[in-house]
């Protein structure tokens, strides 16, 4: 069974050349190959990638600009794919020793896969504080409310068939468009299975003003997700919940003066500020 591995990027020069390296380096009894789909980048991001055509045999570059978003460019990368099972990671991490063959295999037996993400490697000390390390021994689980379990859409894999089947990723979601897509796909009857012996070093937002927008958007588009899933079994939220977090936020408001604490406290705060934004943008009541 061939693996088509699935890179979308957006002005990645200054990661892309890490990921595309640990590529090379990887083995597989069964064929594979590497598409990259350039979202629009103005950066030196596809000279980075053109240098890699004779380490990384069939290598393809997809223009995926007509439309903004690692969804649309995700969903470009496999209609120019040839294999039967797609392996999805990003361009600013990097695969372990052993990540193709893993997926591969995992993906010779079950139809939707997501591997184990490690924090330490590509991230510096502080940023490790402010955010849960999830997915290292198991899937993510949605707990807010509690619903079906998802994966980072940059450690995902699923065959091909089943992908064109749902429609892929929604291009109108610019964030937590994996969530959906795991959702999506464990509502049409296939369940996420968890591969810990495919390993990616997964990179964190490294500056204060990056982690605030991540939080805030993620918190936005969760609102989104709440209000479309809420006909297929999604659970309501009681109408003092967000209140109560709000609460917990301010009290901790202290926080913010504080270099150890800092970042998680912002982390929180953005998130509750992107609900905030989402539930009056979407017309729902979501906190």
């Amino acid at each position: 069974m061939k693996l088509s591995v699935v890179i979308p990027c957006f002005n990645d020069s200054q990661t892309i050349a890490t990921q595309l390296e640990a590529l090379s380096f990887q083995q597989c009894s069964e064929p594979w190959e590497v598409v990259v789909s350039d979202n629009g980048s103005t950066d030196n991001t596809i000279t980075i990638v053109e240098q890699y055509r004779e380490k990384l045999p069939g290598l393809k570059i997809v223009d995926s600009s007509e439309r903004q978003g690692a969804a649309h460019a995700r969903n470009q990368g496999v209609l120019a794919a040839t294999g039967e099972a797609i392996a999805f990671c990003d361009a600013d991490d990097e695969v372990a020793p052993g990540w193709v063959a893993a997926m591969s295999k995992a993906l010779s037996h079950y139809d939707f896969v997501a591997c184990k993400r490690e924090y330490h490697k590509l991230n510096p000390p502080w940023t490790l504080k402010y955010r849960p390390h999830t997915q290292q021994t198991g899937l993510q689980e949605y707990k807010y409310p509690p619903f079906l379990p998802h994966a980072s859409g940059s450690t995902l894999g699923i065959k091909r068939f089943i992908h064109i089947s749902i429609g892929g990723f929604d291009e109108t979601m610019l964030r937590l468009q994996d969530t959906d897509y795991c959702w999506k796909v464990q509502l049409s009857g296939v369940k996420l299975h968890f591969v810990p012996d495919a390993v990616v070093h997964y990179r964190l937002r490294d500056t204060l003003p990056d982690l605030c927008k991540q939080a805030r958007e993620w918190g936005k588009y969760n609102v989104l997700l709440y209000q479309k899933y809420q006909s297929q079994g999604l659970p309501r939220l009681p109408w003092y919940s967000g209140l109560i977090i709000w609460i917990h936020v301010v009290r901790r408001s202290p926080h913010l003066l504080s270099t150890k604490y800092r970042a998680k406290w912002l982390w929180n705060f953005a998130w509750q500020v992107g609900r905030l934004q989402g539930c009056l943008e979407y017309q729902v009541w979501a906190l």
